[in-house]
């Protein structure tokens, strides 16, 4: 299909990019990497009037050290998220996730930073960085501010970033000695994750010493599942896992559609925590 018609700017700087969607108010739309707006606009779910293009802002790509966080420019690809030596090591979570986002195409087009924003709870980047712990920071008029990712995802395709904010970076605490697996069950066909599960998993003397859990899809937004998080503390072995990863779905609000019931939701969160909490934890 062909798109609406629309406004078009290409700012130069960051002060620039925040001036256009100052002006353009809620009838503007950030254009990254393009793997979220550009199919929306064709099949005419979007409808901007303007288009702020901030592909090519300079600042906003690669990843740097601060002490114990790493800061990831929220231009920076899929593909270069993927090969950084630094994230690598201090937060393979988001290199192992980020290698299962589309396809080779996207993930050269795509950036993090669009990902996020877009903020589409089958997708795989939100609830990583919930398990993550990560701080999504924001530029508008009044300057920076940051937004801890528990807060940044309010609804389906919302975010907490305001209308004349753009997304800057993330900050991610370094997951050092912690083990780590992306799990998601998904069609042949397409990589849109029917239900994921991100997990990060701390052990101390062979036991679980903490856990965290990121939820894919089974609900409006990434969430956390808190409850499986606290039964996996102290768990040993395969066993108690297994117990623990039954309470995965509590509290979500699984979908139905074409892939699948909440049913069919709540189970693959089920199995797919299992998993993903024995790979991280090196006991699968």
């Amino acid at each position: 299909m062909i798109p609406p018609s629309f406004d078009y700017t290409r700012p130069s700087s960051v002060e620039e990019a925040v001036r256009a969607l100052s002006e353009g108010g809620e009838d503007a739309k950030v254009l990254a990497g393009g793997q979220s707006l550009l199919p929306l606009l064709r099949l005419r779910l979007a409808f901007p009037e303007l288009v702020v293009d901030v592909g090519r802002v300079p600042g906003l790509t690669g990843v740097r050290e601060e002490g114990g966080t790493l800061v990831v420019g929220a231009l920076t690809t899929h593909y270069d998220v993927i090969r950084d030596p630094l994230i690598r090591r201090h937060a393979g979570l988001l290199a192992a996730a980020t290698a299962r986002v589309g396809d080779p195409a996207v993930r050269h087009r795509g950036t993090v930073g669009g990902s996020l924003a877009h903020a589409d709870p089958a997708g795989d980047l939100p609830a990583v960085v919930l398990a993550l712990d990560a701080e999504l920071i924001a530029t508008g008029p009044g300057g920076r501010r940051a937004i801890p990712a528990r807060e940044f995802f309010v609804d389906y395709l919302q975010t907490a970033l305001e209308p004349d904010e753009l997304l800057v970076e993330i900050r991610i605490p370094k997951a050092d000695g912690w083990g780590f697996h992306y799990e998601k069950f998904h069609r042949v066909a397409q990589s849109w994750a029917i239900v994921g599960v991100a997990a990060l998993v701390r052990r101390d003397d062979g036991h679980i010493a903490e856990a965290r859990v990121g939820l894919t899809n089974m609900g409006s937004t990434p969430l956390r599942a808190s409850a499986a998080e606290e039964a996996l503390t102290g768990s040993a072995d395969e066993q108690a896992v297994a117990r623990a990863a039954e309470s995965a779905a509590e509290g979500t609000q699984p979908s139905q559609d074409l892939s699948g019931s909440p049913e069919y939701r709540a189970h693959l969160a089920r199995v797919l925590t299992r998993r993903a909490v024995l790979a991280a934890a090196g006991m699968g």
